[in-house]
């Protein structure tokens, strides 16, 4: 046996650590973290400087701090919330995208404008009269009814015009006529047995 081998073995093993424990560290890590980051803003605050949180929490969370003269800019923001790296090559290809998009709607804007000025040469009740006809339309407009009756019992008869309480009292008057037939009907039967 090797020398190595014979000190591993004589040593103590480290303490283990059950899952109860492991729980209540990483709660106080969490907390920690939090009471840092906390602090770390107040003190940005009374500085005067600009602190701004990015990355995932609990991953990778970080933060970063600007003075007031060198603010960034919302597109240098959302680049670092992305979690992407800021440099002159994603300044340079976001302005072209803000001016690609400005110049899409000002042509969506002018496009749009054209088609609400749009006057047809003629207007298509004319071209197809033969097929419409000019008075037809109105006339069956007119003439349109609601159907007083659906089926063979008027619609008139099938609206309930009593009230929520009359109705729940005619459903009890009903059930106890129910059970009182039902009961004379055990009495006549227990009787002719």
């Amino acid at each position: 046996m090797d020398l190595l081998g014979s000190i591993l073995k004589s040593m103590d093993k480290p303490p283990s650590i059950n899952e109860k424990q492991k729980a209540l560290m990483k709660k106080q890590r969490e907390e920690f973290q939090k009471c840092q980051k906390a602090r770390s803003h107040d003190v940005a605050e009374v500085a005067n400087i600009l602190a701004y949180s990015f990355g995932e929490e609990g991953v990778d969370r970080y933060i970063m701090i600007f003075k007031k003269e060198h603010a960034p800019s919302e597109d240098q923001l959302n680049t670092l919330r992305k979690g992407e790296e800021w440099n002159e090559e994603v300044a340079k290809r976001l302005k072209e995208e803000r001016e690609r998009k400005a110049k899409e709607e000002s042509e969506y804007a002018k496009s749009r404008k054209r088609k609400e000025n749009f006057v047809p040469n003629s207007y298509y009740k004319d071209k197809y009269q033969h097929l419409i006809g000019k008075e037809a339309a109105l006339e069956a407009a007119r003439k349109t009814e609601a159907n007083s009756s659906y089926g063979c019992v008027p619609s008139e008869n099938k609206k309930d015009q009593r009230s929520i309480e009359q109705t729940l009292a005619d459903i009890r008057a009903k059930k106890r006529r129910l059970e009182m037939n039902n009961e004379t009907n055990n009495c006549s039967d227990n009787s002719t047995k």
